[in-house]
């Protein structure tokens, strides 16, 4: 019965029981199958993006703090925080350009790939908690006005 299949927010089966398309035209459209690589792929260059923007956003609060010179209260540890933040992201980086370069479909690299993505991960979050305490001491630009 065609009440049975009906969900909510339309056909859950979207053909019919006597084996008829549901309108004319239609055809069910098969997805080709996922290919991990290209998936890795996309995923780390986004990733990558990611961390190019944040390593400018470093660079950035690095200059600012250094404008502002040693009288500024939280000098030493903003330069130690940043300088760390920026070394970690290019360690990330790095870490990423192997994880694109090897390939997914060779189980004998399989392991080394986790361990490369679980070390990224881990440094990824580091970076967060890092800048967040960036944020915390406050990077503020120095006052070249009035």
């Amino acid at each position: 019965m065609a009440s049975e299949t009906m969900e909510m927010n339309g056909d859950a089966d979207r053909h019919r029981e006597d084996g008829e398309a549901p309108w004319p035209g239609y055809r069910r459209r098969m997805s080709p199958p996922l290919n991990m690589n290209h998936y890795a792929n996309k995923k780390s260059a986004a990733e990558s993006m990611l961390d190019v923007a944040l390593l400018m956003a470093n660079a950035s609060q690095l200059k600012a703090v250094l404008e502002q010179g040693p009288t500024f209260s939280f000098y030493a540890p903003l330069i130690t925080l940043i300088s760390i933040s920026l070394i970690l992201q290019i360690v990330v980086g790095v870490l990423l350009i192997f994880i694109v370069k090897w390939n997914l479909n060779d189980e004998s690299r399989h392991y080394q790939l986790n361990v490369l993505e679980n070390i990224s991960t881990a440094l990824v979050f580091i970076i967060v908690v890092v800048n967040v305490f960036i944020t915390a001491f406050g990077v503020q630009r120095p006052n070249n006005g009035a």
